[in-house]
Formats: structure tokens, C-alpha cells, sequence
């Protein structure tokens, strides 16, 4: 067993017994290889990478290239969702070195850390114009020994490549405007796959922060066009194999555009962001197939992906028993001993044959409508329907019975604050009390389990062990669930806590030219300071944090908050302008910056009718501009969430205030007038 059997990460552990000798990341790994004079061979993945396990069986097992490996460098593994810092950094040289970047990421380092050659997965046997990694290993090891000044040259000169303390790129706030917005919304949707929704070709990617943007885009100018792009992606993604039609939640992406055949890994972030997309179409629209998804996934979420503390799961893997997806697929035979005479439902329901559709298979998807199906088979929809229903429990009992893909069970702060967020929303939307009850556990785990004595977040915990620094977007993300769980409970605690994170992150991750960085300024020094502004498969920090520093200016009046944030979008408006693709989340923080908030604030007892009554008006529609606080009893002073301040009842009854920019309409009592003062603001 090498060194990363000490480690908490399970990606790392999977490689604790190559016969590799690795080390993780840290000074250890270092000094050895200045001792040595040796160069670092960085190898940086993560559980549920396909091609990371792949790499690992060819190579990282096989004796002979580990035995290289061991003779020729000082071999460093890296988790890349334990170290978003290290994994940026890397990454940005990977693409600058090839064009391209992706995982496993294979760099090869100088003993100070500067990355010198480095590509993604190489095979052990040349094959379709790749070196063997062997070659690759005694080529750059035959480098670094004959020719070190230029091995050293082009080390220093790629590593100041990528110093972004000064981006150079600012802008003005002025610029965010609504025509940008509007440019913005007309090049997303001019790359709308109209056949079979979504963006672009295969691979094809949910892009769930470009979807929220549009239906805030059609909140805001009620363009149908718009909207109808998020809700046929989202019916087509919910039909098709890339949702699992049995367990619920969804696999990372699909290997083709008609979103059949996924990679089959299950991500906590990927599920948290596309629920929250279906809860506002669900708002929006009011059809309850947006809302069954939305529940789909969070039951899923609550029964196979939270720890019995409360927090969430990372991963599940695609593989099982050495195959992709075999935990997940059918075949026809199997359907119809499981399910005898009903199996016909599901055959016509899922496009079921007999040679499959996926390695002599079944990815069950849904292909045609329910009605379509129901006329097939002769029955009524609703028919149907309950059918169905019934048919998922008894496929989901049989299936527990297999061998289950590999879970990730470290519970990382960022994807946890993403969950939190939409969970939180959904339990007040959908008046769910079991997902504000796990909302509410959840958020009291991370800020317990996961926060240093000296208040400071942590980014992962494992097995009992909290540890690393947190990152900005661990920070913006639980403060977004903190607020979102805020305004379901009206618990001030909450508040209070994401109130001072945000002091944290003004204090420790501010950049010179605006905006923030990824890592705090005591963070471990590493040979730049990462600093990455666009959205990946998760929003980017700067993004995040900006649109919640816009609600706490709102809520707080405090103008440190709203100039941060509009620093911040200051930076990206070339980028909106030329790449919204990339910029989903800062396109979102943008129209709450161009929009601006309605600042809610309520004042009546929670047991009084007409309390509940007005809330319903707040929460019943789609308002993702809208700030709400609450406070029992009139308030004669100083609040602790300061909206609340000398907010007081009218005539004894549930009161309510909508303010824009500080200035306060006159209060009112009765729903119609509540939302007359939002539509008005609208």
C-alpha cells in the first residue's frame, strides 16, 4: 500500500494499492523530488472518470510502467474535486501545451512545480496516433535530464503565462444593460438544437446555468421563443436515457444529441442545478411534468445520497462490475420475468427490443408521448400512467438486488451549498416539509462539521475528518443555500451565517482589479494564484458569489456588498458579449443587476391565515428578483437582517412591504394588492 492509503478521498484510495509509489499532493512530494533531482509526473482525476479508471487498469496496475514511473519521477495523484485550485491551475497549462484539457490530466512538472509537457490520457500501447505512455515517460524523462535549461525556459515561461492577479480585461458596470442581456439570450438560442432540444452537437451537456438564464430572460421579456427552448430540452432530457427512468436523477451527459446514451455517472452537482431548472418551469409553466422531475430528483438525492448526518454525497460511478452503465440497463427477457404480463407497458413505454440499444441492452427512454403509447396499447393514458408508477417500483426493487456502480461519499461544501440551495427552494414552492427538514439538517451539518474553529469553511469531510481550505465557490455556494433556506424558514440564523461568509470572502479572496480569486489570500502558496471566471460544469465562484452579494446589498443596505458584485460583472462584459455560452451564471447575476431586486419584508404571526395567504402570492410564482424576509412581531429598531428594521403590523394584520432601491411603496395587507406591487415591478 502506497501513501494514499492515509488519504480521505476515495478517488485517492483507489489507487492506494498500484504498485506505483504515490504521493499526494503536498510538500512531502516536493522535497523528494529536489532530493532526487527528479521531475513530478502529476496525475489528476477523480472518481467517476471513465477514462481515469481506464488509465488506471492499463498503466497505474501494470509493474512495468509503474516500475518507470517509480525509476523516473516522483508520481503525484491528485483528486481534482478535493483540489479545484491545483486542478486550474494544470488544466489552464494542459491547454496552453495541447488545445485541449480534460481527465485523467497527465502533467509533468519541474521539482518547483512548474508544468513543463502534459496531455489527458495516454494508453499503455500506441493506438489511433497516441504515444504508448511509456514512450511519453522516457521521452520526458530523456528531456529533463539532457536538456534541463530548456525544459527550465519553457517552464517559466508557460507558468507566467498563466498569472492572473491583474486580468487587464475590466470593463464598467454601465455596459450590463438590457440590450447585452437581450444579444446575450438571441446568441444562446441561435444554437438550439430544434429536433431534439439542447445546445449544440454530441457530446451533448444539460447546461443547466444557460437554461436558468433563459427562463429569467423570459421573465423579463416574456419572449416565448425563450422559454420554449428550455422546455423542450427539458422534456427531451427527462424522455431520454441521460435521465434514469427508474431511480431518478441524472447521469453527467449524453454521448450523442438525442440524449439516449449517457456516461453514466450520477454528479450531486449536475442534479442539484437541473432540479432547480425543472422546480421554475414548473413554476412557470404549471405543467406537473416539470414538477414530477423536480420530485424524482430530490427523493433520489434524500435516499441514496445523503449521509445519515445530513450532508450530500459526491458521486456514483458509470461502472459496475468492470462495466459502463450495467447497473442500469435491461434487457427485454429480464422485463418480462420480472414483470409477466405487464411487461408489455413497459416495453411500449421504454422502447424496449430484444437487441437493445446499447451493447445488446436497454437504456429505458421514453420515445413517444403517453398518449401515443397509450392508443398502442390500447389503454387510457392516465391508465398508463399508473401502470408506469407501479412498474418503476417493482424495476427499482429488482434492482437494488445488483451489484451497485462505486460511491463517492465525501461531502464537498460547494456541491452540498448547491443542493441546500434548491432543496430549500423546493420545500417552500412545493410545501414539502421532508425537504425543508433535510435543508435544514444539511445546512446545520456543514456549518458545524466543516467549519474551523477560527469560523473559516473546509472543503471536504470524510469518514469523520473535515479538511483543505475552502475555495470561493464553497463559499458562494453555501451562501446561496443559507439565504435560500433563510427565506423557507425565516430562521434569522441563517441569515446571520451567510451574512458573515460573505464578510469572509471580502476579506480573504478580494482581487486588485475587482472581483475575487478562487483561493483566499492565506490559502497554500501554489505557482499562481487561480483565478477562473467562467461557468464549467459548475458555476464559477466569481459568478456565484456576485449574485448573492447582490442580495445581501438588498438585504442589508450595506453598499460593500452590491459594489463587490457589480466590480465583479464589471470584468466579464466582453466575455457576455462574445461568449455567453460560457458565462450562464454571470449572465443571471447580470439580469439581477440590470433588473434589481423587490425587497420583500413581511411582519405577521406564522399561525394568522392570511400570513400564509400572502406568502403563497410571493411563492407561487416564478420571481427569481425577489428578496423575501420575515418577522413575527413588529419590529421597532435594528433587525439582525436589517430589511426587517422598523417594520412594523397594520390594523393587527399580516403586513407587507415591497421596496426597490430602499424606497418602500405603501405597505399593504390583502393578496390582490401584494400582487399588484409585483407585477408592477415586474
Amino acid at each position: 500500500m502506497n501513501r494514499l492509503q492515509h488519504e480521505t478521498s476515495p478517488y485517492l484510495r483507489q489507487h492506494a494499492e498500484n504498485p506505483v509509489d504515490w504521493y499526494p499532493w503536498g510538500a512531502e512530494a516536493f522535497e523528494k523530488a529536489k532530493q532526487a533531482n527528479k521531475p513530478i509526473l502529476l496525475s489528476v482525476g477523480y472518481s467517476a472518470c471513465h477514462w481515469c479508471h481506464v488509465m488506471a487498469h492499463e498503466s497505474f496496475e501494470h509493474e512495468p510502467t509503474a516500475r518507470m514511473m517509480n525509476e523516473l519521477f516522483v508520481n503525484v495523484k491528485v483528486d481534482r474535486e478535493e483540489r479545484p485550485d491545483v486542478d486550474d491551475i494544470y488544466m489552464q497549462a494542459v491547454q496552453a501545451l495541447t488545445g485541449g484539457g480534460g481527465w485523467p490530466m497527465t502533467v509533468f512538472l519541474t521539482p518547483d512545480g512548474k508544468p513543463f509537457y502534459g496531455g489527458t490520457y495516454f494508453p499503455r500501447e500506441p493506438r489511433m496516433n497516441m504515444p504508448a505512455f511509456r514512450q511519453v515517460l522516457t521521452g520526458v524523462a530523456e528531456a529533463y535530464q539532457n536538456r534541463r535549461q530548456q525544459v527550465e525556459d519553457a517552464a517559466e515561461n508557460l507558468t507566467q503565462s498563466l498569472d492572473r492577479d491583474l486580468l487587464g480585461i475590466g470593463g464598467a458596470a454601465h455596459d450590463i444593460n438590457r440590450a447585452l442581456l437581450d444579444a446575450a439570450s438571441e446568441k444562446l438560442s441561435r444554437n438550439f438544437d430544434r429536433s431534439h432540444g439542447g445546445f449544440g452537437g454530441a457530446p451533448k451537456f444539460p447546461q443547466p446555468m444557460n437554461l436558468e438564464y433563459l427562463l429569467r430572460s423570459y421573465a423579463r421579456t416574456g419572449d416565448k421563443n425563450l422559454l420554449e427552448v428550455v422546455t423542450f430540452t427539458l422534456q427531451k432530457m427527462a424522455r431520454g436515457g441521460i435521465y434514469d427512468q427508474v431511480g431518478g436523477g441524472f447521469h453527467r451527459y449524453s454521448v450523442d444529441t438525442i440524449w439516449l446514451v449517457p456516461h453514466f455517472e450520477k454528479m450531486l452537482y449536475d442534479n442539484a442545478q437541473l432540479s432547480r431548472v425543472y422546480l421554475h418551469a414548473w413554476q412557470i409553466t404549471g405543467d406537473s411534468f416539470y414538477r414530477r422531475i423536480a420530485e424524482e430528483i430530490y427523493d433520489y438525492i434524500l435516499r441514496e445520497m445523503t449521509a445519515p448526518e445530513g450532508g450530500f454525497y459526491s458521486t456514483t460511478d458509470a461502472d459496475s462490475e468492470g462495466e459502463e452503465g450495467k447497473f442500469f440497463v435491461w434487457s427485454k427477457a429480464e422485463l418480462e420475468q420480472i414483470l409477466g404480463d405487464d411487461a408489455r407497458f413497459a416495453v411500449e413505454y421504454w422502447g424496449v427490443s430484444t437487441s437493445g440499444n446499447f451493447e445488446g441492452h436497454n437504456i429505458l427512454h421514453i420515445p413517444n408521448t403517453d398518449e401515443t403509447a397509450a392508443e398502442r396499447l390500447g389503454v387510457p393514458p392516465e391508465t398508463l400512467r399508473k401502470k408506469i408508477a407501479t412498474i418503476k417500483k417493482s424495476l427499482y426493487t429488482e434492482r437494488e438486488k445488483r451489484v451497485h456502480p462505486g460511491l463517492d461519499d465525501k461531502i464537498l461544501t460547494a456541491w452540498n451549498g448547491m443542493m441546500l440551495a434548491s432543496l430549500a427552494e423546493a420545500a417552500r414552492v412545493l410545501g414539502r416539509d421532508d425537504y425543508r427538514d433535510a435543508a435544514r439538517k444539511n445546512a446545520g451539518f456543514i456549518l458545524k462539521a466543516m467549519t474551523a474553529p477560527h469560523g473559516r469553511l473546509l472543503r471536504t469531510h470524510k469518514d469523520g475528518e473535515s479538511k483543505l481550505n475552502a475555495y470561493l465557490e464553497d463559499y458562494a455556494n453555501l451562501i446561496d443555500g443559507l439565504l435560500e433556506l433563510y427565506q423557507t424558514t425565516f430562521e434569522t440564523q441563517w441569515f446571520i451565517e451567510a451574512r458573515r461568509l460573505a464578510d469572509r470572502v471580502l476579506e480573504h479572496f478580494t482581487a486588485d482589479d475587482g472581483g475575487f480569486f478562487d483561493t483566499s489570500d492565506d490559502h497554500e502558496t501554489l505557482i499562481v494564484r487561480p483565478r477562473n471566471m467562467q461557468d464549467s460544469a459548475t458555476p464559477s465562484g466569481s459568478s456565484m458569489i456576485a449574485k448573492q452579494l447582490l442580495r445581501l446589498a438588498a438585504y442589508t443596505g450595506d453598499s460593500r456588498y452590491g459594489a463587490a458584485a457589480e466590480g465583479t460583472l464589471a470584468l466579464l462584459v466582453e466575455a457576455l458579449r462574445q461568449y455567453p455560452q460560457a458565462f450562464g451564471e454571470a449572465l443571471s447575476a447580470a439580469d439581477m443587476l440590470v433588473n434589481g431586486l423587490d425587497e420583500v419584508a413581511l411582519v405577521g404571526a406564522a399561525a394568522h391565515p392570511h400570513l400564509g395567504e400572502l406568502l403563497t402570492v410571493i411563492r407561487g410564482d416564478y420571481r427569481p428578483n425577489v428578496i423575501t424576509a420575515l418577522s413575527e412581531n413588529n419590529v421597532p429598531g435594528e433587525a439582525s437582517v436589517p430589511l426587517l428594521s422598523y417594520r412594523t403590523q397594520r390594523n393587527n394584520q399580516p403586513t407587507v412591504y415591497v421596496c426597490r432601491n430602499f424606497t418602500c411603496a405603501n405597505p399593504v395587507t390583502t393578496p390582490d394588492a401584494l400582487r399588484g406591487l409585483l407585477a408592477t415591478s415586474d
